[in-house]
């Protein structure tokens, strides 16, 4: 496929202006936000107002992947899970459920709730903690998948990663990916990629696939981008605690869509979604007026 091509859907999903998939983290330990949505009826709370800011799809994870998390049990994720994906899939908001998940039991179990998507931290193709037939698992399930780079695992990714050139090796990662989704039965008009921000990267990693996002264009799949609350953001912007990071957040987020992406994975929907209105405007007027100020 030509470089730059725009696949114009995903999981029914227009993709002609950006679209914000709000996270919902089921947890008691994310890096992001330290169990504030644990509870399920919080988390089913939340889910629902992020609809309502503007997300158009809510992203529901049982499983902290942040870095040096230990796995949880598949039950304890199920348990974690389903009730919220249940009620938001269910609800009048609108916004399409993804169960963010790489275990094969709930891949099944969420989409069979109502989850549209599979979002898979190891791309389908399953590792130490998780389940190695969660590629035929997810092609079963007739959902959209979103397949995201990641060297090693959460418990060790980010003690050494190594690359010689980060962009095009996570490239080249996510082509095989697709492809194998493709020979999986997993037609292209359902893949999404997401390189991985943050997921066994060194800061001078997260820097190269920013700004090399275009190369992910020519895979022919919406690209997926999650920089939201990331450390990479302390480490350039004077620290901060993952609460503290919204400005640069926004500030990558943005730079993400002008790269190549079209969807972000945020936590703060409300004020990503003014951002993204605010760059869409200035970008229409500019495209309808071409030519100096």
């Amino acid at each position: 496929m030509d470089s730059g091509a725009r696949p114009p859907v995903f999981a029914g999903l227009a993709l002609d202006r950006p679209l914000i998939m709000g996270v919902v983290n089921v947890t008691p330990d994310s890096f992001s936000d330290g169990g504030e949505t644990f509870d399920a009826a919080t988390a089913i709370a939340r889910g629902q107002a992020m609809a309502e800011e503007g997300a158009a799809i809510i992203d529901v994870g049982g499983e902290s992947t942040r870095p040096g998390a230990p796995p949880v049990s598949v039950g304890e994720e199920l348990a974690r899970v389903l009730p919220v994906v249940r009620q938001l899939a269910a609800g009048p908001a609108g916004a399409i459920v993804s169960i963010d998940t790489r275990r094969a039991a709930v891949m099944k179990a969420a989409v069979d709730s109502g989850a549209a998507i599979i979002n898979d931290i190891t791309a389908l193709e399953g590792s130490r903690e998780a389940d190695a037939d969660s590629l035929a698992a997810a092609a079963e399930t007739g959902a959209s998948v979103i397949l995201m780079h990641m060297q090693g695992d959460p418990l060790t990714m980010q003690e050494n990663p190594q690359y010689e050139d980060a962009a095009r090796e996570v490239h080249d990662y996510l082509a095989s990916r697709v492809a194998a989704a493709e020979a999986a039965g997993i037609p292209r008009a359902r893949i999404a990629v997401d390189p991985g921000i943050g997921f066994g990267k060194t800061l001078d990693h997260n820097l190269d696939i920013l700004g090399r996002l275009s190369l992910y264009r020519d895979l022919g799949c919406a690209v997926v981008l999650g920089v939201s609350r990331k450390s990479f953001i302390a480490r350039i912007g004077r620290g901060g605690p993952a609460d503290r990071r919204l400005a640069g957040s926004i500030a990558a987020g943005l730079a993400g869509i002008a790269g190549g992406a079209h969807i972000l994975r945020v936590h703060d929907v409300a004020e990503t979604r003014q951002a993204l209105d605010v760059w869409a405007a200035i970008q229409g007027f500019r495209e309808a007026r071409p030519g100096p100020a």
